[in-house]
């Protein structure tokens, strides 16, 4: 059996149980899901201060998640999947782990570039250029023609699920009226399941971002490793026990 850390970065624990039904939907019976929840940071990140500190946060929930003795049903992860669209942490974890790591939005951007250039639909106006510059630095700025962001928060959007559907739905046609893509991805750990409810509304592909990251995560074991044992290159200070004892 096949185990997978999810990483919350944000330290809402209703996010962390959407992941968990998510994820382990998307996975299927033979994998084993489990998640870790930010221990400080925002409750839903949603802007470039609280997208700082969650790259932070990621790193410290892995390294508080590696610290635990494994129970009889646990194994250590197979790959780790960063449950944010954003992947705060992404470079460094990955620098930093023996096992594969991505994050919703570099799968996403993986899987929708596959049907074409692509949109984003996302909630939350600050995302927009961080999305821009996360895209840019994984290779896909050619092939993302826009980002659509919503005015409501992720948050807020997962409080509303039937008028996130209404809203997000309009907003995904939108985007294809205005850059003629061949895919849209719907993007964020809060929007998970709800591309499969507005794709008939929709006139190409709907990516659901955590489909597309678990998606990611049961093919990893192609991926080789950065390195082979969990660590961090650095000696640090002020950081969680936990970070302090994979340091240097």
């Amino acid at each position: 059996m096949r185990h997978l850390l999810v990483i919350n970065p944000n330290t809402s624990p209703g996010v962390t149980a959407l992941l968990q039904h998510h994820v382990q939907a998307a996975a299927g019976p033979h994998v084993a899901v489990r998640t870790a929840t930010a221990r400080f940071g925002a409750p839903y990140i949603a802007c470039e201060a609280s997208y700082a500190v969650a790259a932070h946060a990621t790193l410290d929930a892995w390294a508080h998640d590696l610290a635990q003795p494994p129970s009889h049903d646990e194994s250590r992860p197979d790959a780790v999947l960063i449950g944010c669209f954003g992947d705060p942490g992404l470079m460094a974890l990955r620098e930093s782990s023996p096992v594969p790591v991505t994050g919703l939005a570099e799968a996403s951007f993986t899987a929708a570039a596959r049907h074409g250039r692509f949109a984003i639909v996302t909630g939350g106006e600050r995302w927009g250029p961080m999305l821009q510059r996360l895209a840019q630095a994984l290779g896909h700025s050619q092939a993302l023609a826009g980002i659509h962001t919503v005015a409501p928060t992720g948050a807020q959007l997962l409080a509303d699920p039937d008028g996130a559907r209404a809203l997000l739905a309009q907003a995904c046609r939108d985007a294809v009226r205005q850059t003629q893509v061949q895919a849209v991805i719907l993007g964020g750990a809060g929007l998970a399941g709800m591309a499969a409810a507005v794709q008939p509304q929709v006139p190409v592909p709907v990516i659901d971002s955590v489909a597309a990251g678990v998606a990611w995560a049961l093919h990893a074991h192609s991926v080789p490793p950065v390195r082979k044992a969990a660590g961090f290159d650095v000696a640090w200070a002020g950081v969680s026990a936990e970070m302090a004892a994979l340091g240097v």
